[in-house]
């Protein structure tokens, strides 16, 4: 099978290739890895966020797309990138609200209670 290049791999999978996105994830890889470097050199320095735990979460939600219209490399990358950027939204809000939680439980129960009476608190 002939080598092929991104845009190519990118209208074979608009095609429904079943053989293309994994043969695409080798030759995006590293890019998205940078992407997700520099979204998170943003990050407050204690982050635990990696890169590369940012580009698996992305792969996993690539590889359920199921009737992909990339028009280009560009869009494929700024989709990618955006995906990457929620999820790194999300893992910080799973660590506030993690850390909320520890806060929380520090505190006295008639705190919590009118907490909750007075709508603060929810659940």
């Amino acid at each position: 099978m002939p080598e092929m290049g991104v845009t190519q791999l990118l209208r074979a999978w608009n095609a429904g290739d079943p053989t293309a996105f994994p043969r695409l994830v080798p030759l995006v890889y590293e890019e998205l890895r940078r992407v997700a470097a520099n979204q998170l050199h943003e990050e407050r320095p204690d982050h635990t966020l990696q890169p590369t735990a940012l580009v698996h979460e992305a792969y996993m939600r690539l590889v359920d797309v199921h009737s992909p219209s990339w028009q280009s490399r560009v869009h494929f990358f700024g989709a990618a990138a955006e995906l990457m950027r929620v999820e790194g939204a999300h893992q910080r809000v799973d660590h506030l609200t993690h850390d909320l939680n520890n806060k929380l439980q520090r505190l006295p129960g008639e705190i919590v209670d009118i907490l909750h009476k007075t709508g603060v608190l929810k659940g």
